[in-house]
């Protein structure tokens, strides 16, 4: 009699039970706000605590009657509208500030612009040769301390008009900085980046816009740098002596009229707009050395 047994699974060890890990929590936008007011307080409110200070010092100091100087509530009091309304026209000489701003930034462009391309262009080819670096460089040196408004009287002997005269004063006072520093930047190219272009074959042309330029931009734009904050110096300075509507006439006509209250602010406007040039030079010099330019 044969028996027939019942095949039966075979027994099996027990699966390990499963790790259930928890997934991480949604990243909400409460970091990325507290970052946020931390790099805020960081860079605005010293700055910040150190204005309120010194307008609560300044007030307390030219407050009593018959101060020489306005106190920062009197300036409010006299001259909030050019703060107010900026751009603001009464007339052909009775405008804002921020029309007078745009005249002055309009020659600084013009002036400047002409400064950045050929300084550049002087700075790279005395960059290539010593000897020219050794003979030009104290000539350089010379002119560079030349106060811009020593050059105003040959400007107007020579173009006989005071606006061309002011786009020269800031020419001939911005130049020499962008020259200096791209002069400096070519003769600090690695040799290694030469003879790359050597073995590329590069024509002079390709060697400047795809080894001179990238290589040289910090220093390039180092002397930029340098550069636009003397071009909106001199701007100022050269209205005041040759006219029209600009920022530096307005100081010189308030003057005349012994409106301190708007020369204050006038000095507000310029001191701001300059900041913001030489920020604009940092930031582009940045994106175009892509964060190896200290400007």
């Amino acid at each position: 009699m044969s028996a027939v047994a019942k095949l039966k699974p075979a027994a099996t060890a027990p699966a390990p039970g499963a790790t259930i890990t928890a997934l991480p929590p949604p990243v909400g936008r409460a970091p990325a706000l507290a970052g946020w007011a931390k790099a805020l307080a960081v860079n605005v409110l010293p700055p910040l605590v150190v204005l309120l200070v010194i307008l609560a010092v300044w007030e307390a100091a030219f407050s009593a009657p018959g101060s020489n100087l306005p106190a920062p509530s009197v300036v409010w009091a006299d001259s909030s509208d050019l703060i107010l309304e900026p751009f603001y026209v009464h007339g052909s000489q009775d405008i804002g500030l921020g029309w007078r701003v745009l005249t002055s930034l309009e020659r600084v462009a013009y002036g400047f612009g002409l400064a950045a391309v050929i300084g550049v262009l002087i700075g790279a080819v005395i960059g290539q040769s010593v000897w020219m670096m050794r003979g030009l460089d104290p000539i350089f040196q010379v002119l560079r301390t030349v106060p811009p408004l020593a050059w105003l009287p040959i400007s107007l002997a020579a173009f006989m008009d005071s606006r061309p005269s002011a786009i020269f004063v800031i020419f001939i006072t911005a130049i020499w900085p962008i020259i200096i520093n791209t002069a400096a930047g070519v003769r600090n190219i690695p040799q290694d980046y030469r003879n790359v272009a050597q073995v590329l074959r590069l024509s002079q042309i390709e060697f400047f816009f795809k080894i001179m330029v990238p290589a040289a931009a910090p220093y390039i734009f180092s002397g930029l740098r340098i550069g636009v904050g003397l071009s909106w110096l001199a701007i100022v300075a050269a209205e005041m002596l040759t006219g029209g509507v600009g920022i530096g006439f307005f100081i010189w006509d308030a003057w005349n009229s012994s409106r301190l209250s708007d020369i204050i602010v006038a000095l507000v406007y310029i001191g701001v707009v300059g900041l913001l040039l030489d920020k604009l030079v940092s930031v582009i010099g940045r994106v175009v050395t892509r964060g190896t330019s200290e400007a």
